[in-house]
């Protein structure tokens, strides 16, 4: 009776997960076809990024290597009370590919965000950042603070907590491994990747999802790998130059509300550099830590991050 029961309880669950999965997959297609496209300029490069939602502006920042349709599950949490706008920063994707490793700066990243809100007709929004876009997201903040409402950073420590494990901290040199090789080859050098070549599979390798991994290899195959490489070139800190990731000399006090999603299982951005963000802001930080998520966070956890992020911005806007 009881193995019965059991058997039963074990088939509900499975059945449950099938329906919430394909749930999911629907509504990740819904999205595909709800959003609209869009082109901002800024100084001649074109930054795609794609729109759905109405209400307050919400602007979210890819990292590495990712486009748009990482936010998916959050665009889709926060559509019924936002404007939620996910980029394709320059180099990815529909964005244009600028030539030369000075066109991936800090400045002209800052400057894609800020084309955005503006081609939005919006004076200021919230950003969101993960990875590089969570670097560009804290740049917009120091830089812009006029136009940034909120700050939402997701597995990207601040600027002097990236400072400091660089320079104490042996593991997050150890892991910092990777950058190194980025800055110093190529994307045609055989191991960029550790030990595999860069290619549109090789990249989209970290996609769980099957259905989502073709459209990142799509996506990767419209995309520049030496684009890539060139925010390593033009922006990773390294011994004798100066980074706005991680500064010789401490940025302003943040002058917004902060919200930091930070995957524990990150093997490329120790948790430690979280350690004394609230010393570096003028306005209230919420940490949120997520055990068993990885550096790619709303996507390991999209359920937790998405609630999250409604709640702590419904609350600012009160809605």
């Amino acid at each position: 009776m009881i193995q019965g029961i059991t058997a039963k309880i074990a088939k509900d669950a499975l059945v449950f997960a099938l329906v919430w999965l394909c749930a999911l997959a629907r509504a990740d297609d819904a999205l595909i076809n709800e959003v609209s496209h869009h082109y901002a300029k800024n100084d001649g490069v074109n930054i795609h990024y794609v729109k759905t939602g109405q209400g307050p502006l919400v602007v979210m920042i890819h990292g590495f290597p990712d486009y748009w349709y990482s936010w998916r599950e959050q665009m889709n949490a926060l559509k019924d009370r936002f404007t939620v706008v996910a980029i394709d920063q320059r180099g990815y994707n529909r964005s244009d590919q600028p030539e030369g490793v000075a066109a991936y700066a800090m400045p002209n990243l800052v400057a894609d965000v800020a084309a955005v809100i503006r081609a939005e007709g919006a004076k200021k929004a919230t950003i969101v950042g993960h990875d590089w876009g969570g670097a560009v997201a804290w740049q917009v903040a120091f830089a812009l603070p006029q136009m940034v409402e909120n700050l939402v950073i997701l597995n990207l420590p601040h600027p002097n907590g990236m400072a400091r494990e660089l320079a104490s901290n042996v593991e997050q040199q150890r892991n910092s491994a990777y950058a190194r090789r980025f800055i110093e080859g190529s994307a045609s050098d055989p191991e960029i990747l550790g030990g595999y070549p860069m290619t549109t599979q090789t990249l989209a390798n970290w996609v769980k999802d099957p259905a989502a991994k073709v459209l990142y290899e799509a996506a990767f195959q419209r995309s520049s790998f030496t684009a890539m490489l060139n925010f390593y070139k033009a922006n990773y800190p390294r011994s004798g130059i100066d980074s706005a990731v991680a500064p010789a000399t401490p940025p302003p006090q943040l002058a917004m509300p902060a919200l930091i999603f930070h995957g524990l299982e990150d093997t490329a951005l120790h948790s430690d550099g979280l350690n004394n963000t609230w010393d570096w802001s003028k306005k209230d930080v919420t940490i949120v830590t997520v055990p068993g998520a990885g550096h790619f966070v709303q996507q390991d956890a999209p359920v937790l991050v998405g609630e999250t992020l409604r709640w702590w911005l419904s609350s600012r806007y009160g809605l």
